[in-house]
């Protein structure tokens, strides 16, 4: 264990118990022998002001409290040991390689300062860019710009008024919404919000917004039950009530992927006597999900209802049609 490590440690043990604790259990959880045990005692009484005494009655230490009447004692400065700091900067990659340039200017200055302590570790920043690989397909990119504003009216419950260029529009249409929730789904994000345009709930893809302003007003209020039920009730990104039940059967090869997979908080599935995997699912407008049941060729069969049964079956026959 590393020195910043057992400062933190024994801090740790130290502020978690109300009693004595012994030497031998201080140096069975920082891993070190008596005399570096008590060397680490002393530097932090020296260097971090720890109020620690010794008890000899009970033949412990702990944290006289006393000199701290409105709050206990704590380490000076920002705290993390070593793996906590890989921790913050793991999530620091993941945010980087995920979307470049989201709040970069704001957490960079934390990233260096999470460097610089790792360094007074032994520890090198550079190892985790080239042991974690973070591989995103098929992401659309956005303007930081309109994107931190969204994020601002999200957080500070605040009308947007946004320009939105939806897929099968030709114009753009300028409208007020009332921002509820910012969604990562499938390597993309999308705003959940209430259209004062349209009075209506409406989820927008965030790369689609060519212009976004926050306003003054508040944003209306909607309560979590009603969102849950409008936006995830049903399967995929697609919002709305659920208002089929998706009866799928995979073929043992691919039932062992499947298996194991959530498609929908409530799904239900079974294991067929065949070997087959039954998955049960609701949902509203079928268009992601028969665009996933493609992907999976001849290994999945749609069982119920009929008309999902029938959309899948009219791809399939123009997909043929292309390699006549």
């Amino acid at each position: 264990m590393e020195r910043f490590d057992r400062f933190y440690a024994l801090h740790g043990l130290l502020s978690s118990h109300k009693h004595p604790v012994p030497l031998t259990r201080i140096m069975e959880e920082l891993e070190c022998a008596t005399s570096s045990a008590k060397r680490l005692i002393a530097k932090m009484r020296l260097y971090l002001d720890a109020p620690i005494k010794y008890d000899r009655q009970k033949n412990g230490y702990y944290y006289d409290q006393s000199q701290y009447a409105d709050h206990p004692y704590e380490l000076p400065g920002l705290w993390f040991n070593t793996s906590e700091l890989h921790a913050l900067l793991t999530s620091h990659t993941l945010l980087e390689r995920v979307d470049p340039g989201v709040y970069g200017q704001q957490i960079n200055p934390l990233r260096k300062r999470i460097e610089t302590l790792l360094e007074k570790t032994g520890q090198s920043s550079d190892e985790i860019s080239r042991r974690i690989r973070i591989l995103s397909i098929a992401n659309r990119h956005f303007d930081n710009t309109i994107f931190r504003h969204t994020t601002n009216a999200v957080l500070q419950r605040k009308q947007l008024k946004i320009r939105y260029r939806g897929r099968q529009n030709t114009e753009a249409v300028s409208r007020t919404i009332s921002s509820q929730r910012l969604i990562y789904y499938r390597n993309n994000w999308y705003l959940d919000a209430w259209c004062h345009l349209r009075n209506e709930f409406r989820t927008f893809a965030v790369e689609r917004i060519e212009y976004a302003h926050q306003l003054k007003q508040k944003a209306r209020h909607i309560s979590e039950d009603e969102l849950n039920s409008y936006f995830t009730s049903a399967f995929g990104i697609f919002s709305g009530a659920a208002k089929h039940t998706a009866v799928l059967h995979f073929t043992p090869e691919r039932a062992r992927w499947v298996a194991e997979e959530q498609w929908h908080p409530q799904q239900q599935s079974t294991w067929l006597d065949n070997g087959y995997y039954e998955l049960r699912l609701p949902y509203g407008n079928p268009t992601e999900l028969i665009m996933d049941l493609l992907k999976y060729g001849s290994d999945v069969e749609v069982i119920k209802p009929a008309s999902l049964r029938n959309a899948v079956k009219r791809k399939i026959y123009c997909m043929a049609q292309l390699y006549q």
